[in-house]
C-alpha cells in the first residue's frame, strides 16, 4: 500500500508545474491554476508523508521527484512542445531506471 501512495504522490508532483505552466497562457484564468498547484503539492505531500512510513525516506524521496520530473518532462513533450530530443528522454530513461533499482535494491 505504501509504494502505491508513493506513486499516487508522484503523480500529483507532476500536477503542480503543469498547473503553474497552465496559469502563464493568457487564455486561462491565472489563479485558478495557482490554487491548483497548491492542492497538488499538498496531496502530493500528505501521500509522500504516508509513504514514508514503512519505505526509507531516501528511496521514497528518490522515487518521487523521479515520477514528478519524468512525468512533468513528458508532459512538456506531448503538450507544450518542449523539445523531445533523444538526449533528452534517454536521460528520462536513466531516472527510470534509476527508479526501478532503488525498488529492486
Amino acid at each position: 500500500m505504501n509504494w502505491i501512495a508513493l506513486i499516487i504522490a508522484g503523480i500529483f508532483e507532476i500536477g503542480w508545474p503543469l498547473g503553474l505552466k497552465l496559469s502563464q497562457q493568457p487564455e486561462n484564468n491565472k489563479w485558478n491554476w495557482i490554487i491548483f498547484s497548491i492542492a497538488c503539492m499538498t496531496v502530493s505531500g500528505a501521500f509522500l508523508w504516508y509513504a514514508q512510513k514503512s519505505i526509507p525516506i531516501g528511496t521514497a524521496y528518490a522515487v518521487w521527484t523521479g515520477i514528478g520530473a519524468v512525468g512533468t518532462l513528458l508532459v512538456g513533450v506531448l503538450f507544450f512542445q518542449d523539445s523531445a530530443s533523444i538526449l533528452r528522454l534517454l536521460s528520462a530513461l536513466l531516472i527510470v531506471v534509476g527508479i526501478i533499482g532503488l525498488k529492486l535494491f
